[in-house]
């Protein structure tokens, strides 16, 4: 491969990066070099690219330049983005989702009061996957987020809405609770829950 100048490398670097169109203007301003001198760089490049039988090419968009993808490699990139992307959920996202799952709708502040650690990172991630969304705010100071599960959750994990989710034992579910109490030193509330009473929580 023919070895790229500094010049012509940054402008590479720059055109990657961005990865849209962009000004020769700007690339004037950047590399703090003179039209002319940049144009003859951007040809030198686009030469080198061409010699090397690159799979990327510069194409030339009025006044902007723009690094792009060759147009016979096309059926093959059409390929690579029809492929799924495998979504791996971890054991903290796994927990994360099946406390907003049974609790929702939940706040961050309070799934965290249920885990003991801070899960601003695992939310996030279930959003990403579409698993969880946010439903709202909570009317309290700050006006918190609160986060749900979507449909693509019960897609899933073959559930025909969130009242179908599995119960768990009254008695395994108060065990857990009061384990998490002990754990962390909060009250949550949810005994008129676990003993069917309908109470407020």
């Amino acid at each position: 491969m023919a070895k790229l100048s500094k010049t012509e490398a940054a402008i590479e670097a720059i055109l990657f990066a961005l990865g849209a169109s962009v000004e020769i203007r700007q690339l004037c301003i950047a590399l703090e070099m003179k039209e002319d001198e940049v144009i003859q760089n951007l040809e030198s490049l686009k030469e080198k690219y061409e010699k090397d039988n690159r799979g990327i090419q510069i194409i030339d968009l009025g006044d902007c330049v723009q690094m792009c993808t060759k147009s016979e490699h096309y059926e093959k990139l059409i390929k690579v983005c029809k492929t799924p992307k495998k979504q791996v959920l971890t054991d903290a996202m796994l927990e994360t989702l099946s406390i907003i799952a049974y609790k929702q709708p939940i706040t961050k502040s309070e799934i965290e009061k249920i885990r003991g650690v801070s899960s601003d990172h695992m939310v996030n991630r279930l959003v990403e996957f579409g698993l969880v969304y946010e439903a709202g705010k909570l009317d309290a100071p700050g006006r918190p987020a609160q986060f749900a599960t979507t449909e693509e959750f019960l897609r899933r994990f073959g559930v025909e809405s969130k009242e179908a989710l599995p119960r768990l034992d009254s008695d395994l579910e108060a065990e857990i609770l009061h384990e998490v109490e002990e754990e962390t030193g909060w009250k949550f509330g949810f005994e008129s829950e676990i003993n069917g009473t309908g109470g407020d929580k």
